[in-house]
C-alpha cells in the first residue's frame, strides 16, 4: 500500500490554488467585517444530537461520527455550521436582537455532494438572527452577491423560490408526514409523472381538486417574472402563497442590478426539512452546479429551546476558487545570507512591512533554486537595491 495516497475525494491543496482560496477568503471576510457580521469559530467535534440539531435526516447520513473516549456520547465530525451558528446564538450569546453572524472553515461530508466535489470543502456563511422581516431575506441575498462580486464572479444567476407555497398545499389537506415526504421527493426530482401517480393515487381524493391540480403545475412553475404571474392567477388564493409571491416579486426588484439573470422555481425546495420561507442559489455560467445556497430557517433554534427568525448563505469556498481568475501569486526578492549586516536587515524588514516577498538564500543554497523570486537585493553604490534577477 503506497502511503502517501489520500482518500478519495479528498486532496491536498498546493501553493497556488491555497494561495487563492486564501486570497478569496480574505475579501469575503473583509466584506462580512464591515456588514457588522461577527466572526466566530465552533468547534470541528460535538455531540451528534446538537450538530444535526433542526438540520433533518439527511445530515446524519452525511456526517462521520466517532465515540467520545471521556463520555461514551457519540460526536460528529461537523458537515455543516449553520447549526453551530444557530446554537451559539441560542445559547452562548443569548442576545435579544438582531445578531449576525459569520463563520470560515473546513466540514467533513461522508460522500461527495456531486461528482466533481471534495469531502471537504471549505464553508463560509453568514447568519442573521432575529428579525422575521423581508428586509433581512433581502441583507442577505445582497450580500451575498457582494461577496461573490469581490470573488471575482463578473456572471451571477440567482434562483429564488419558497418554501411556503407548497407547505400552504398540504396544510390541513389530510396528509401525513410520510405521504408528504414522498411529494416532497417528487417535486424536488421534478418527475412529473411520479408526481401525478401520487396526485391522482395516491391522495385518494385528498386534498380538494384545486389543491391537486397546484401541485401538479408547480413543477411548471420555473421561469422569469412571468412566472409570479402565472402562478398568482393559477394557484390558490391562499394568504400563505399570496405573501410568499408578493415576497419574491419584492426581493427579485430589489435584487435585479445586482445579477445577469433572475429565475422563480415554485418547485425548489431544497432544505424542505429545515428552511421555512424564501431559498435561493446561485448559480454562474462556469459552474454546472450552484456555487451558493441559502434562505430562511425560521425553527433550527427550536431545538436548542430558543426560536429564533433565521435567515443566511453558505459556500464552498474551494469550489468558487476554482471559478475566478485570480492567478497572481507574487513573485519574491531573494537576499544574501549575511546575518551581521545590519543594514541588509533593515531593507529586508521594511520591504516585508509593505508586503514585498523576501526569500534569505541559505548557506550553499543555488539562487537559481530559490522559487517565485525574479528580483534580488543587490549591494550597488554604497547601498542595497532591488535589482532584477541576474543571469
Amino acid at each position: 500500500m503506497r502511503n502517501w495516497l489520500l482518500p478519495e475525494y479528498i486532496e491536498d491543496v498546493l501553493p497556488r490554488d491555497a494561495y487563492r482560496i486564501e486570497k478569496i477568503r480574505r475579501l469575503i471576510m473583509d466584506m462580512l467585517f464591515v456588514h457588522g457580521y461577527q466572526f466566530v469559530m465552533p468547534p470541528l467535534l460535538e455531540y451528534v444530537e446538537s450538530l444535526l440539531a433542526g438540520s433533518g435526516s439527511g445530515m446524519n447520513l452525511r456526517m462521520f461520527k466517532v465515540v467520545d473516549q471521556l463520555s461514551g456520547r457519540a460526536m460528529g465530525l461537523r458537515a455543516d455550521m449553520t447549526p453551530q451558528a444557530a446554537r451559539i446564538d441560542a445559547h452562548l450569546l443569548n442576545s435579544s436582537g438582531v445578531t449576525r453572524l459569520c463563520y470560515a472553515s473546513s466540514v467533513v461530508h461522508t460522500v461527495p455532494d456531486e461528482i466533481t466535489r471534495t469531502r471537504e470543502p471549505f464553508q463560509v456563511g453568514a447568519e442573521l438572527y432575529g428579525h422575521s422581516g423581508i428586509e433581512s431575506d433581502l441583507e442577505i441575498q445582497r450580500l451575498l452577491l457582494e461577496c461573490l462580486s469581490v470573488s471575482g464572479i463578473k456572471s451571477i444567476h440567482l434562483d429564488l423560490g419558497h418554501i411556503r407555497v407548497f407547505r400552504s398545499l398540504i396544510h390541513d389537506s389530510g396528509i401525513g408526514a410520510e405521504f408528504e415526504t414522498e411529494l416532497y421527493a417528487a417535486l424536488w426530482a421534478k418527475d412529473t409523472s411520479a408526481l401525478r401517480e401520487l396526485v391522482y393515487t395516491g391522495l385518494n381524493g385528498r386534498p380538494d381538486k384545486v389543491v391537486r391540480e397546484a401541485l401538479l403545475l408547480l413543477p411548471e412553475l420555473y421561469g422569469d417574472e412571468a412566472i409570479l404571474l402565472r402562478a398568482r392567477k393559477l394557484l390558490p388564493d391562499f394568504p400563505e402563497i399570496s405573501e410568499a409571491l408578493d415576497q419574491l416579486e419584492h426581493v427579485a426588484k430589489a435584487l435585479k442590478p445586482y445579477v445577469d439573470k433572475i429565475i422563480f422555481d415554485l418547485a425548489d425546495l431544497r432544505g424542505y426539512h429545515y428552511h421555512t420561507g424564501m431559498v435561493f442559489a446561485a448559480y454562474t455560467p462556469e459552474s454546472p452546479v450552484a456555487i451558493a445556497l441559502g434562505g430562511r430557517y425560521d425553527e433550527i433554534g427550536k431545538s436548542f429551546g430558543r426560536a429564533r427568525p433565521a435567515t443566511g448563505f453558505s459556500l464552498d469556498l474551494k469550489q468558487l476558487s476554482r471559478l475566478t481568475d485570480i492567478n497572481d501569486y507574487p513573485w519574491g526578492i531573494l537576499a544574501p545570507w549575511k546575518p551581521q549586516d545590519d543594514e541588509l536587515a533593515a531593507m529586508i524588514k521594511q520591504l516585508r512591512s509593505t508586503g514585498h516577498i523576501v526569500v534569505i538564500g541559505l548557506p550553499g543554497e543555488n539562487s537559481r533554486e530559490v522559487t517565485r523570486c525574479d528580483r534580488e537585493l543587490v549591494w550597488r553604490n554604497g547601498k542595497w537595491e532591488v535589482c532584477p534577477m541576474s543571469g
